[in-house]
């Protein structure tokens, strides 16, 4: 084993280890809306849901190299809203326009053929050919150091495609969902490799040790 002390590191040196290390992890693609109206849409990994109760999701959005705010976090902080676009597989070429630099103002969901569907809850719109999309009002931004904001926003409404969500368990098929994740560097991985493993209970484990068997869905 190599050992980093991350005291020792430079910015990028940690950020190069932290995201080759923590894979796979979601993509939101976050829609915002400007002063004037005009829509933002920009992609982010340092995200992720971390509470149902209530219902909490964290976006980690890097600062520009002049540490001034980037147009999300900026059009967050005005209007205290947002919406997480959930990135599938068909939308990763569109996603990647999205991730493009562009000036501020210009309409990312033009460059990249995808559609805007007013919200529900929010004035922000969601992205049509998004699998699913949740409504969020800004709960608290954490500005963690110069180079980062953390922002956590309370979700007020999640749009599924109805055929990826059984609307009596509200289960949704994850193999249908087909999710990207991000790995290091420019690297992606598809979540079609996917199994079940239950949670085993105590007694379950007393009676056989072990971490149990893998049960893999049907072709």
């Amino acid at each position: 084993m190599l050992s980093f002390d991350f005291t020792q590191l430079s910015p990028r040196e940690k950020y190069k280890i932290l995201i080759g290390s923590v894979v796979p992890r979601p993509i939101a693609l976050v829609t915002t809306v400007d002063a004037e109206g005009r829509v933002n849409a920009a992609p982010f990994s340092f995200f992720n849901a971390l509470s149902a109760d209530p219902p909490i999701l964290a976006l980690g959005v890097e600062n520009h190299a002049d540490l001034s705010p980037k147009d999300t976090t900026r059009n967050i902080q005005l209007n205290q809203e947002f919406t997480v676009n959930i990135v599938s597989d068909p939308l990763v070429e569109a996603m990647n326009v999205c991730a493009v630099p562009f000036e501020p103002g210009f309409d990312e969901l033009l460059a990249a053929g995808l559609s805007a569907l007013p919200g529900s809850r929010v004035a922000c719109p969601r992205i049509a050919e998004a699998p699913v999309a949740l409504e969020c009002r800004r709960m608290m931004g954490l500005s963690i150091g110069q180079s980062r904001e953390i922002i956590l926003g309370e979700v007020l409404m999640a749009h599924v495609r109805d055929d990826l969500i059984d609307p009596a368990t509200l289960y949704i098929d994850q193999l249908g969902l087909d999710a990207i994740g991000r790995m290091g560097g420019h690297g992606y991985a598809r979540t079609r490799d996917y199994f079940d493993l239950p949670t085993r209970t105590l007694q379950a484990w007393r009676e056989q040790p072990g971490g149990g068997e893998r049960i893999w869905p049907e072709a």
